[in-house]
């Protein structure tokens, strides 16, 4: 079983900081690309950002310049250090990766639980 889990979500004023991780099973083969999509109230869900294993990253343009996307591949984990958030960065943030669960198995694409952030004075 292929799990996603998300943390580091929470409120946070205009201009404040957070820190998303999202650990992937250890019982995995290997990991492609790791991103992050958010879904605001009403909106569709949207990336934000993206990693592949080499460590190339691409950002939304919304948030190019604030946050950055970073991996740990021995954790099998993926970060999102967003910076200066807006009331606009409001939305539940989701962890997306493509997993290998074994030697010879196809890749397939997997979803966290999701994770609150919430930008207000």
């Amino acid at each position: 079983q292929v799990q996603l889990v998300e943390s580091g979500g929470g409120l946070v004023q205009p201009g404040g900081s957070l820190r998303l991780s999202c650990a992937a099973s250890k019982n995995i083969f290997s990991i492609n690309a790791m991103a992050w999509y958010r879904q605001a109230p009403g909106k569709e869900r949207e990336l934000v950002a993206i990693i592949t294993t080499g460590g190339s990253t691409n950002y939304a343009d919304s948030v190019k310049g604030r946050f950055t996307i970073s991996r740990d591949n021995a954790k099998n984990t993926v970060y999102l250090q967003m910076n200066s958030l807006k009331s606009e960065d409001t939305a539940v943030y989701y962890c997306n990766a493509d997993i290998r669960k074994a030697a010879g198995l196809g890749v397939y694409n997997y979803w966290g639980q999701g994770t609150q952030v919430t930008v207000s004075s």
